[in-house]
């Protein structure tokens, strides 16, 4: 299922003293199965943007099309493009709110109408998919549970819709390194194992460096590259001019570059620079 957009624009407050232009003129296309990381400073229009890809905002003007459908047209069943068009908020684990876990999961395919065997069916893999044990947890109220592990029934929650694409706004925002990577791990099973398509909204760059297969990078409301990480991250110059940067691992083999050093100029990841520098050694020897 791909989401095309074309020529999005959308302005806060339109007509009154603090209209705000978030989007300007924006196009993009996200196919089936893809890994996507939407990157941007703070202010950049990613939030904006993820909210028009399931008709939560509607544009100014521009078109959403979701599996070749315009989302704006009047009659559309947005409650069915919401559930084949997942979004999961920042700090999602604010919006739970039932006494056990198995409930929490289990709201949206109520909420739809699936029957009480296959809600079972598809709470139990939903709870699974996300890395924590059906049994142990569902009885239990999400508020005993640690932060990740609360992160983690909220994305089931939203999984649990059966959705083809899943938008993640900063899921490991506030985790300590550990749960950070099991989410990520998770979420890039989502996307490997079950075909699912993902976008994933993130301030790090060693993130979707190692998991993305597109970037779409965002400034002041406009798309200013596409590309895949390597292309991106070609471009540190552009990218810490508008406030962005390059992987850590990136920036020490530019200056290794710079000392002189015969390295590459397109590592991503420390995995990739141990390869390359591996290799190296093996040569000198």
């Amino acid at each position: 299922m791909s989401i095309i957009a074309k020529d999005l624009n959308y302005t806060y407050g339109q007509g009154s003293p603090f209209e705000t232009k978030a989007l300007n003129s924006v196009s993009l296309e996200i196919n089936d199965g893809e890994f996507v990381g939407l990157i941007g400073h703070t202010g950049s229009g990613k939030s904006t943007l993820i909210q028009h890809l399931n008709g939560l905002l509607h544009p100014t003007s521009g078109q959403v099309f979701v599996d070749g459908v315009d989302i704006s047209e009047k009659g559309m069943n947005l409650k069915e493009i919401r559930r084949r068009v997942g979004l999961v908020f920042q700090y999602p684990e604010h919006q739970l709110f039932e006494e056990t876990v198995y409930k929490d999961v289990a709201f949206g395919p109520k909420n739809i109408g699936i029957g009480s065997s296959e809600i079972d069916k598809t709470v139990k893999w939903a709870i699974s998919e996300v890395g924590l044990d059906y049994d142990e947890v569902k009885d239990k109220s999400p508020f005993e549970l640690s932060g990740g592990q609360r992160r983690r029934v909220a994305i089931a929650g939203v999984l649990s819709m059966r959705p083809e694409v899943m938008i993640l706004d900063e899921p490991t925002a506030g985790l300590d390194p550990k749960g950070r990577d099991e989410i990520l791990s998770e979420v890039n099973k989502l996307n490997k194992q079950e075909g699912i398509t993902v976008i994933l909204v993130s301030h790090s760059m060693e993130d979707v460096a190692k998991l993305a297969d597109k970037l779409i990078v965002m400034n002041k409301g406009e798309i200013v590259m596409t590309g895949t990480p390597r292309e991106v991250f070609e471009n540190p110059k552009l990218l810490l001019s508008i406030g962005l940067g390059v992987p850590q691992v990136t920036l020490l083999f530019e200056r290794l570059r710079e000392r002189g050093w015969d390295v590459r100029s397109d590592i991503l990841t420390v995995e990739e620079a141990r390869d390359d520098i591996l290799k190296r050694v093996g040569k000198r020897d």
